[in-house]
């Protein structure tokens, strides 16, 4: 069987059925997007459980869910995230991702410093542009009598 075959074949088993797998799919390529991603949907969800736990509502309801119903989030958290990069369709875009990442040409030290210089110095070029442009047409508002102050 060829590895075109076994992809679709694992591919067609739906999507909850690979959430249910331990495996984890092509594990040594898109390495550092896979660990990254995993990275914020953890802290993501560690965040989700931190804010759920400051509720008050749902430590009436629930014995010991101050500490419980976080720590239970947190975990499927976890779960979720290792589950979510190692799925077929996700993983295979993380992989591109890396892939299309390691093409790009980056920029040296002083070429990054340069081109920023002209970015912030067009922002304030425009800043002040537009300010001008709010003054003349204030005057001008306000002469003809549409606008008024004061």
């Amino acid at each position: 069987m060829s590895s075109m075959a076994k992809q679709k074949q694992v591919s067609q088993g739906g999507f909850w059925s690979e959430l249910f797998q331990l495996g984890l799919y092509k594990p040594n390529q898109g390495r550092i997007v896979r660990q990254l991603t995993f990275l914020g949907i953890v802290i993501m969800m560690f965040l989700a459980a931190f804010e759920i736990g400051k509720v008050s509502f749902l430590r009436e309801l629930f014995f010991a869910s101050k500490y419980l119903i976080p720590a239970v989030i947190g975990l499927v958290g976890l779960w979720f995230g290792y589950r979510i990069v190692n799925y077929t369709r996700f993983a295979d875009f993380l992989i591109a991702v890396e892939a299309e990442m390691n093409k790009v040409s980056w920029p040296g030290k002083t070429e990054l410093w340069s081109a920023s210089c002209v970015v912030i110095f067009v922002i304030f070029a425009m800043a002040f542009a537009l300010f001008g442009f709010d003054l003349v047409w204030t005057f001008i508002f306000e002469r003809i009598g549409i606008r008024y102050t004061g």
